[in-house]
């Protein structure tokens, strides 16, 4: 028992046995008290003993945790064997026991014997298994550390990714908010014409209310039917040019809030023209004496696209801007007779795609740098005029979130040629 508890000291079942073995332990020396203070003769104490013996090695052998400790227990086997034996025999014939003893008390010495050598011999496997065990417990310590600071880490990277999402948002909000200040002269160019047409039509019905009246006074009914339908007629004009200028508000409205990532079907023609015109005369407003020539291919057969329409206008609007943008360079440092011009087409591709490309003969994009402009943050605009997060958002937008894609074809002195294509559903 001495020697299985101290097998056991360093592994995680020592506290659980300890009592066990200890109670074993005292168990055989108080056995061993009783049935010397009895009066039974010692043969009988012999076997009981030996019983006793081997009960307790049945017991510690169905055990799993004693199997690496198996060598130990079956050491006491011989004598669990012999000692029943040799004291039957001396209980059933003394004499025959007195004629053998020599044989008897060899038979003793070889079951000691045995548990002596197996003892020693094992002495070097059972502090090797005490060693391992130590080393076990060592390496599940430095595990369950390294694995507590792994936790730590892994913690402390998912708080970082949550604020690096929540500082991407910002920045995609505020790229939204500084191309909307951008375009604010070109939205106010574009109301002002349905607004100057809503004024003058109803300026123009004013008039003809009266001149009705006056027909309906005289009573020229025909004559004042006519001008009753011209008034219905300038009213329907006032209708169309109203709903325009409310469809700008509501579009800057769209452009300007946190995107609803909801696809629905879109007229991408409508889409492309709105923030051409807006884009040119965002840029016209800041300088007065540029112009450009505007290029309009729109195909009339477009199917309606599946998509988030703030998203990809924005991603036009982002095209658009860099177009006359490059342009408006090319004309400062060209002059004479360079006339600017931008082209946007549409067209339907064959397996259920649909294409936009923008083209502008600008000052196009050098080699050396055609890999990095949808990097986030790369700008080849002076400090100041650009954030460079604008094509990095519209790769996410049309790659990722429309699994589409963006090619670019480019010159340097020439133009470049920026072509979208994105699936119908």
């Amino acid at each position: 028992m001495i020697r299985l508890r101290k097998s056991l000291k360093f592994t995680d079942y020592f506290y659980k046995w300890n009592l066990k073995l200890n109670l074993i332990g005292w168990g055989a020396l108080g056995l061993m008290i009783i049935l010397g203070s009895s009066g039974i003769n010692d043969e009988v104490a012999g076997i009981i003993g030996a019983f006793s013996l081997a009960g307790v090695l049945y017991y510690l052998h169905k055990e799993p945790i004693f199997k690496p400790y198996g060598v130990l227990l079956r050491a006491h086997y011989p004598l669990v064997v012999v000692a029943p034996i040799v004291e039957l025999v001396y209980l059933i014939s003394e004499s025959f026991y007195d004629k053998y003893d020599d044989f008897f008390q060899c038979a003793y010495a070889v079951a000691f014997g045995y548990i002596y050598v197996k003892i020693a011999t094992s002495k070097k496997q059972l502090d090797e298994i005490a060693r391992i065990n130590l080393r076990k417990n060592e390496l599940e310590a430095m595990v369950a550390e390294r694995t507590a600071e792994i936790t730590s880490q892994r913690n402390a990277l998912e708080e970082t990714v949550k604020e690096l999402k929540a500082t991407q948002a910002q920045l995609i909000q505020q790229e939204k908010l500084a191309s909307l200040g951008e375009l604010t002269a070109g939205i106010a160019h574009e109301i002002q014409n349905p607004l100057n047409f809503v004024n003058n039509f109803s300026e123009v019905s004013m008039e003809l209310i009266d001149e009705m009246e006056a027909e309906i006074a005289k009573g020229d009914m025909e004559e004042a039917n006519a001008i009753a339908a011209d008034i219905k007629q300038n009213l329907e004009k006032i209708r169309h040019h109203g709903k325009r200028a409310d469809g700008i508000v509501k579009g800057m409205l769209q452009h300007s809030r946190a995107s609803s990532n909801i696809k629905e079907p879109t007229n991408l023609n409508t889409i492309a023209d709105e923030y051409f015109r807006l884009a040119y005369h965002g840029l016209r407003a800041k300088d007065k004496s540029f112009n450009a020539e505007l290029v309009s291919n729109f195909d009339e057969h477009l199917p309606l696209v599946n998509m988030v329409s703030q998203d990809v206008g924005r991603v036009l609007l982002n095209m658009f801007t860099n177009a006359f943008y490059a342009v408006h360079q090319k004309q400062k440092s060209v002059g004479g007779d360079f006339k600017p011009k931008v082209e946007v087409s549409t067209k339907v591709l064959p397996g259920n795609n649909v294409e936009i490309i923008v083209r502008d003969n600008g000052t196009g994009i050098p080699d050396a740098i055609k890999d990095k402009i949808m990097q986030p943050f790369f700008t080849t605009k002076p400090a100041g005029e650009g954030t460079g997060l604008g094509l990095s958002l519209s790769y996410d937008i049309i790659v990722k979130a429309h699994k589409g894609t963006i090619n670019i074809n480019s010159k340097e002195g020439e133009g470049s040629e920026f072509i979208i294509t994105l699936p119908v559903a």
